[in-house]
């Protein structure tokens, strides 16, 4: 029921609260507090109300449209990050969890989970929603579950005899950094290309045939065209593919990367924007017994090598090669960084100040 404002704002009614009818969406206002972790605390109630009829009157003509246009066996629902804190308190609530017997708020989405199933399964369709619709109750069997939230909620659903789509965030949320922050369009993590090689969508102890495959996430909030879309999705999507399609024990980080590098040249072809992070140096940052910082540069790869300077020149090959963690000279204010495989820059050249070193390192 989360994820919902643009629905709210049109049909106010479809909310628990009275103030909805002055909601509007992208309206600049921040609409979650995620400090506490998940669920977030809701700013604006961005929710379907469980306890309102009309949602699901409204719900069953949406999906019996979405039914009619698409041909596949699944509609996904959502489910996910669906806030609480206005239903806690909202009249309406209460009365369902009365009526219902019901004595949790994860109760209450349960309940309305199993509402919208229901209309699903009426279309003649199967309902798929994000692991969150495992909390609360049972489960309806014919559901399938999304495990977005690392691998454990798609265990536990498998286990339980449900079909699983696994999509975590460890491997598979390619709208996260793929190299340094220096040079990445800035987000809250980061995902590089060795880990999304990773993922292996079977995991140990679960009926294999209950693990339907695997998905990669771009979400595009910060993603502001096609081009930003396509330096995401690329090479990273070559790796869930590989990763989604291969028994494990054919996987070898070594073989993959050539050919990804085949596949660079045929993406440069057909003039599609990819990613070069694999290449560039990715900083770790520590500090000595004396408080002083200390610096790592390692790449995803074991062929090409890393040359630096403190000296605000720009390194070449010529350059000295990192071998070791080094720390900067007193009078250093930019460290850049640069890879080459022999005489071949790979990737781009990394400048930061040593400054923003000093604020992401840990604290003396």
């Amino acid at each position: 029921p989360g994820h919902s404002l643009a629905a709210v704002a049109s049909y106010p009614e479809l909310s628990c609260t009275p103030e909805a009818n002055t909601y509007r969406v992208r309206s600049g206002e921040p609409i979650m507090d995620w400090s506490r972790g998940a669920p977030p605390i809701a700013l604006v109630d961005n929710t379907l109300c469980p306890a309102n009829e009309k949602v699901y009157e409204f719900l069953d003509k949406v999906i019996t449209e979405v039914a009619q246009v698409f041909p596949f066996e699944y509609i996904h629902m959502g489910g996910d990050e669906a806030p609480h804190n206005f239903w806690e308190k909202n009249d309406q609530i209460k009365e369902l969890m009365r009526r219902e017997r019901l004595t949790t708020i994860e109760q209450v989405q349960n309940y309305f989970t199993k509402r919208v199933d229901s209309i699903v399964r009426s279309k003649g369709k199967k309902f798929i929603g994000w692991d969150e619709i495992l909390e609360g109750g049972g489960l309806p069997s014919t559901a399938a579950v999304m495990s977005w939230r690392g691998m454990k909620g798609g265990i536990e659903a498998a286990k339980n005899g449900h079909e699983v789509v696994m999509s975590p965030t460890d491997y598979a949320y390619i709208d996260y950094m793929q190299g340094d922050v220096a040079l990445e369009p800035r987000v809250y993590a980061s995902l590089y290309l060795n880990k999304t090689y990773q993922f292996e969508p079977l995991p140990n102890g679960v009926d294999p045939k209950l693990i339907k495959g695997g998905q990669a996430n771009l979400w595009t909030e910060q993603v502001y065209n096609m081009r930003h879309a396509e330096y995401m999705t690329f090479p990273r999507a070559l790796a869930i593919a590989e990763s989604v399609w291969s028994p494990k024990e054919k996987k070898e980080w070594k073989r993959f990367f050539n050919k990804v590098e085949t596949h660079f040249k045929r993406l440069d072809e057909a003039e599609i924007k990819y990613a070069t992070s694999v290449y560039e140096p990715k900083f770790s940052l520590s500090r000595d017994k004396n408080g002083q910082l200390q610096i790592e540069m390692q790449t995803e790869l074991d062929d090409v090598s890393v040359h630096y300077t403190f000296d605000n020149s720009f390194p070449d090959y010529f350059y000295p090669v990192y071998k070791k963690a080094v720390t900067p000279p007193k009078d250093a204010i930019m460290l850049r960084a640069v890879s080459y495989r022999g005489k071949e820059q790979m990737g781009r050249m990394i400048s930061v100040a040593i400054a923003d070193l000093e604020k992401r390192a840990p604290k003396k």
